[in-house]
């Protein structure tokens, strides 16, 4: 039987997944790995770091399952997306990559749209100026690091750089290179004009392909250090988002995902290109050849809750430990001991500025109404469903757009946990499904690799073989008329705080 590989460098860590010819993950292996943040608002990672990560996963996840380095067809690739990889001319990483979720390049999004305009900016890439994209990232390292610029030879994203390691290859794809803001998004190339009107030249970019096509062969050097075979394929793979989105079937019209990682994303299938004029959403290209998808993003998901277990839920990770289970398990069941509305108490998941629907940088976490009255319990239930207000934010603005939304599928964090699941259903008032396959991203870049490597006929016809639904959650009507005066209250506070959150920004850089 053949075998396929789905490599997704994530933000907290790498997971390696090996599946079969009918998409069933056989056998699983993380590694995590931190981040750095130097300063406020700054957050980095070493390339270094995600290639020990599939060295160490991909062995083991084939090792785990008994399967050999011959039986695998075919790698994909997803990843973080966004992150500035800067290699010098010999093939060496210069400075630890600026990631997703790093604030510093508010003054270069200025240049930028400044440069360019927002007219043209939304024409060409469909997108404002973000400090999350790879353009503001690059532009600041100029203008703060010109000694680091100069060496620079080749800008990758994170799963190009694995690429790069796996095949020795420069090489990414349209889905992951929509979010550089370089791109030509409608005509899926690199835009002229905006490396013109932005002075940065294209001999930095490497060659853009579509997602499923094969952009090299796993090396010598690379074969040795993971176990792979010598001559094994590996396709363009995704972005996680676009990755994520074909792992869970959102690759027709009319079906949305809500994923719920470290930051949580809706995510929506189009023929043609859309987008919001305000900028609130992404409009990228598709990792299916000749479609793309729309996205709203809120930075800090499951990074909140994350953030609070870890900070706060230390009894909890010790029991978990005992009892041999993820310390979200019991988290999960201390949420259910709370009512919804936790009591009162509101959270505002901006930890890390936020994208969807605000783009506010200076944005900032929040618990609002907090009394003597109010447990853990009411806490953590209070940060799942800050975050599902903040995503129900994003579904909003999706459904402005014109693009339809029949159907709501759970995925990550929020797609295993049931209470979550049924929070989400509740406040987007609508029944949320969740399908068989759980490893999203991973399966998605597998479906990828299988595609280029004619294990399936197309991306689609994957998809329908591959992914079906395994539950419902229906909404519940008197819940939701709960949900709808708390959600009113949320999006009040942020207009309410928004300029203390400024002030506090610059408070802190004094």
């Amino acid at each position: 039987m053949a075998y396929l590989i789905g490599i997704d460098i994530g933000t907290s860590g790498t997971k390696t997944v090996l599946f079969n010819e009918q998409g069933e993950a056989i056998t699983q292996s993380l590694y995590e790995y931190g981040m750095k943040q130097l300063k406020p608002g700054w957050a980095e990672q070493s390339p270094e770091d995600w290639w020990k990560a599939v060295c160490h996963t991909v062995p083991d996840a084939m090792q785990k399952a008994g399967v050999s380095k011959e039986d695998i067809s075919g790698i994909g690739l997803s990843g973080q997306m966004h992150g500035l990889v800067l290699m010098d001319k010999d093939g060496g990483v210069i400075r630890d990559s600026i990631i997703w979720c790093d604030n510093r390049s508010v003054k270069e999004c200025e240049e930028i749209t400044d440069k360019v305009t927002f007219k043209k900016l939304m024409e060409i890439t469909c997108n404002p100026a973000l400090t999350g994209f790879t353009a503001s990232k690059l532009l600041w390292v100029r203008n703060n690091e010109p000694w680091n610029y100069e060496k620079t030879k080749k800008i990758l994203l994170p799963k190009d750089y694995i690429r790069y390691k796996l095949t020795g290859e420069y090489a990414t794809e349209v889905s992951d290179a929509s979010g550089m803001q370089f791109l030509d998004v409608p005509n899926r190339c690199w835009s002229n004009e905006i490396l013109d009107l932005l002075g940065v030249d294209k001999s930095l970019f490497a060659d853009v392909h579509e997602s499923y096509k094969i952009t090299g062969v796993v090396n010598e050097e690379a074969a040795l250090l993971t176990g792979l075979k010598k001559g094994t394929p590996v396709a363009g793979g995704a972005g996680d988002q676009a990755a994520g989105g074909v792992g869970n079937g959102i690759v027709k019209p009319g079906v949305v995902s809500a994923t719920i990682g470290t930051s949580g994303v809706v995510f929506a299938y189009s023929d043609s290109v859309k987008m919001d004029p305000k900028g609130r959403t992404q409009t990228f290209c598709h990792a299916v050849p000749g479609a793309w998808h729309i996205m709203g993003v809120t930075k800090s998901a499951g990074l909140s809750l994350k953030w609070f277990r870890d900070e706060f839920c230390n009894e909890e990770k010790s029991v978990a430990s005992l009892m041999g289970v993820d310390p979200y398990v019991l988290i999960d069941k201390e949420c259910e001991q709370s009512s919804a509305g936790s009591n009162g108490l509101i959270y505002l998941p901006y930890l890390m500025g936020e994208r969807t629907p605000h783009l506010d940088d200076d944005a900032k976490g929040v618990f609002f109404g907090v009394t003597p009255l109010h447990t853990k319990a009411d806490f953590i239930r209070s940060v799942m469903e800050g975050v599902a207000f903040a995503m129900n934010d994003c579904l909003n603005v999706i459904k402005e757009t014109g693009v339809p939304v029949q159907e709501i599928r759970a995925s990550g964090g929020g797609g295993r946990s049931n209470v979550w699941k049924a929070i989400q259903s509740d406040i987007y008032q609508s029944d949320i499904t969740s399908v068989n396959a759980s490893e999203g991203p991973a399966l998605g870049v597998a479906i990828l690799a299988g595609v280029g490597t004619g294990v399936y006929k197309n991306v689609r016809e994957a998809c329908d073989a591959v992914i079906k639904i395994k539950q419902v959650r229906k909404t519940d009507e008197a819940i939701q008329s709960i949900y709808r005066g708390y959600y009113d209250l949320y999006q009040s506070l942020y207009l309410s705080l928004k300029d203390h959150f400024k002030n506090l920004s610059q408070l802190q850089q004094r």
